[in-house]
């Protein structure tokens, strides 16, 4: 997955206060929300609101958004395959250390393949957690509905040819074969943002994420 060489002569650095630490510190436990979908489809509106919803029951979470991430950290990448496998393994590897730090690292992205998105669970995987860490939500949403949204025009310029490989256009969106959590629409009327996050939450405490015992 890596498009960078390996490190040498690096050594792993241990300090005093680990992971078990700062969970305490925080009363929570340290675990991405990886929200996946079509442009458009609400994986930013989720993650604010689940954001804002753990905030008021003071949990402490970060937002780790895809087009706020290629302002800086990814603002060399374009958006070829390599380079979007690329950019999912540095998000990967930002959220795994927001993890560590005892944080709900909230990962939204459109990550459209399978192969990248399953890489960073293997990532995030941890053999002392009874739990996986990495806990996928997928915002199941027509690519009609998507690009009637449009917000950003996107939709539009790749239909004109000006943009190439979008993805659902010209460029393939593959749908998580498993996922946690799959938001869609009921009844052809879309869940309110306070609703998806509540979802979210319901299941991040069900699971335990929520305090330490």
């Amino acid at each position: 997955m890596s498009t960078l060489n390996n490190s040498t002569n690096v050594f792993w650095q241990e300090c005093q206060v680990g992971k078990v630490d700062r969970q305490k510190l925080l009363n929570q436990k340290g675990c991405v929300v990886w929200i996946t979908g079509l442009s458009g489809s609400g994986k930013s509106t989720l993650a604010c609101a689940l954001s804002r919803e753990l905030h008021c029951r003071g949990k402490l979470s970060y937002v780790l958004d895809g087009d706020n991430l290629r302002h800086g950290l990814n603002k060399d990448l374009g958006f070829k395959a390599e380079d979007r496998a690329e950019n999912i393994r540095r998000v990967g590897e930002v959220a795994k250390l927001f993890a560590d730090a005892g944080l709900i690292c909230i990962a939204s992205l459109i990550s459209p393949y399978r192969k990248e998105r399953d890489a960073c669970r293997a990532m995030l995987s941890d053999a002392n957690f009874i739990e996986a860490r990495l806990h996928m939500v997928f915002m199941n949403t027509p690519l009609e509905l998507c690009e009637s949204r449009d917000a950003k025009g996107l939709y539009k310029l790749a239909r004109a040819g000006k943009i190439k490989g979008f993805t659902g256009i010209d460029d393939p969106y593959e749908p998580p074969e498993k996922c946690e959590i799959e938001i869609e629409q009921e009844n052809g009327v879309c869940p309110m943002p306070a609703a998806m996050a509540g979802q979210v939450v319901s299941y991040l405490e069900v699971k335990g994420f929520l305090q330490v015992q």
